[in-house]
């Protein structure tokens, strides 16, 4: 007989959370999993599936209403109109819909959902506040901690909710502003602008970076830069700090510049959204009762296998994954992350392999890549004493891409130039989120793109953009 509540306790239950319950439950393992708000997480709530629905919604705007482009292929359309109040619905619908799919999947697995604020009591021990505001102490063999992370607001910026808001508040799309800036061009700007421009809104985007999609390969920003920004109602802003935020109506926001640290202009807007990236949730987790110290921006130490250290060590029986980890915060890298934690709990040598771990821009057209940029692959190839390549491929020249009319975009392959080992891919065009996956199981195989060039494809398909890319580089 166990000497434990529970063989595994999960603090969390988002992605990351959910994934290393199941895959526990598959395992055989007595689990509970502990939540203080809503089940899912960010990604289910407030993030991924809530914004891929608006997407969905305003995508189809869009395309209604590039009249151009559907008379090339015969059709006649007169006139667009959306229901806003509709297209939110059917986001906070879909979330309501996983939210209790994620539940109805613990408990068919007879996981035990604590509903209540977990923290680490010490030594393999959890203590829940329950909402009633009990105290209750759980053991556990091994403790996941899952606790997600929160939107940065930097300093000078005050959030009201209405005006200023961040993208928790944004997925509920109450309102639509008629101008509104985004602060930030990343993955959340770029993918709200995107909604916003299709319909009808005016966008100004602020990146403090001299350049916009900073995280991008260079290429593909280019492309992305005339494609999604302008070519549409989108006026930018590089190389400077939103210092100050002031919401009301309308919003004032006072631009510095990053060079001479002057404020350059102030604008007038309607709304603002905060998309400057994301901080852990790590505090209040008790992580002091066991003498672990996040680093300084607040993530988890962990190593490959999802151990949390200290000071370098292991501590046993004590893993994290997803986003308070620091590592890719991805919903998908968290699940993965789950997984890989629980092989290890159950003695099975395994770590994550975050290369062949592939992340997307749902816009339109759709960005995605995996594995290396090219900087990263040049300077591993200096570390290691190789030379390596690039190859491009354009839709354009894509028969499916062809017949349905949509031939913005390109796929970019690197390369080794010894072994051909493919390192890294780059896409944007149609459908490049689903496209990325053969290009990730191959850099997870550490395939050569010389055995890749004899893998046939479907023809006419969009992933010939990527059998071309693989032929051109042998």
């Amino acid at each position: 007989m166990s000497n434990f509540d529970y063989d595994l306790i999960i603090i969390g239950a988002g992605v990351g959370g959910h994934g290393a319950a199941l895959h526990a439950s598959r395992c055989g393992l007595k689990t509970a999993i502990i939540e203080a708000a809503e089940m899912g997480g960010t990604c289910v709530n407030r993030g991924c599936i809530p914004s891929k629905a608006l997407l969905a919604a305003a995508g189809k705007v869009r395309e209604l209403s590039h009249r151009q482009h559907l008379q090339s292929l015969g059709i006649q359309v007169n006139g667009v109109s959306y229901d806003l109040k509709a297209i939110a619905s059917h986001a906070n619908n879909l979330v309501q819909k996983i939210q209790s799919d994620l539940t109805n999947s613990l408990k068919r697995l007879k996981i035990d959902v604590i509903r209540g604020w977990g923290k680490l009591a010490g030594q393999q021990k959890v203590e829940v506040i329950t909402p009633e505001g009990e105290e209750r102490i759980y053991t556990a063999k091994d403790i996941i901690l899952c606790p997600g992370s929160v939107p940065f607001v930097p300093k000078g910026i005050e959030v009201d909710g209405k005006t200023v808001y961040t993208s928790d508040t944004a997925v509920k799309l109450e309102w639509l502003p008629q101008w509104v800036a985004i602060i930030g061009s990343g993955y959340i700007g770029l993918e709200f602008a995107d909604i916003y421009t299709a319909l009808g809104a005016e966008v100004t985007m602020i990146e403090a970076l001299d350049r916009l999609m900073p995280t991008f390969d260079p290429d593909i920003a280019k492309i992305a830069e005339r494609i999604l920004i302008h070519n549409r109602d989108i006026e930018t802003y590089t190389g400077v700090f939103a210092t100050k935020v002031t919401p009301g109506t309308p919003v004032r926001i006072e631009l510095t510049s990053a060079k001479t640290k002057e404020v350059v202009d102030v604008l007038e807007v309607d709304a603002c959204l905060v998309a400057t990236g994301r901080i852990p949730a790590t505090k209040n987790l008790g992580l002091e009762n066991v003498g672990v110290e996040t680093d300084s921006r607040g993530f988890i130490p962990v190593n490959d296998r999802m151990q949390v250290l200290k000071d370098g060590f292991v501590v046993p029986h004590l893993w994290a994954v997803g986003d308070a980890t620091g590592k890719m915060m991805l919903a998908h890298a968290a699940s993965g992350q789950g997984m890989v934690a629980v092989e290890n709990i159950c003695g099975r040598d395994r770590v994550i392999d975050y290369r062949s771990i592939p992340a997307a821009a749902f816009t339109h057209p759709e960005i995605s890549y995996v594995g290396l940029n090219e900087s990263q692959a040049k300077q591993l190839g200096e570390k290691e004493g190789f030379a390596i390549a690039t190859t491009k491929t354009y839709f354009k020249g894509n028969s499916k891409a062809l017949a349905d009319g949509e031939t913005e975009g390109m796929a970019k392959i690197i390369y080794r130039q010894d072994t051909g080992e493919l390192l890294g891919v780059h896409i944007i065009g149609p459908h490049a989120s689903d496209l990325i996956q053969e290009a990730a199981n191959a850099i997870a195989c550490r395939q050569s793109v010389r055995d890749l060039a004899f893998n046939i494809h479907t023809h006419p398909t969009l992933s010939e953009i990527l059998d071309e890319a693989y032929k051109r580089a042998c």
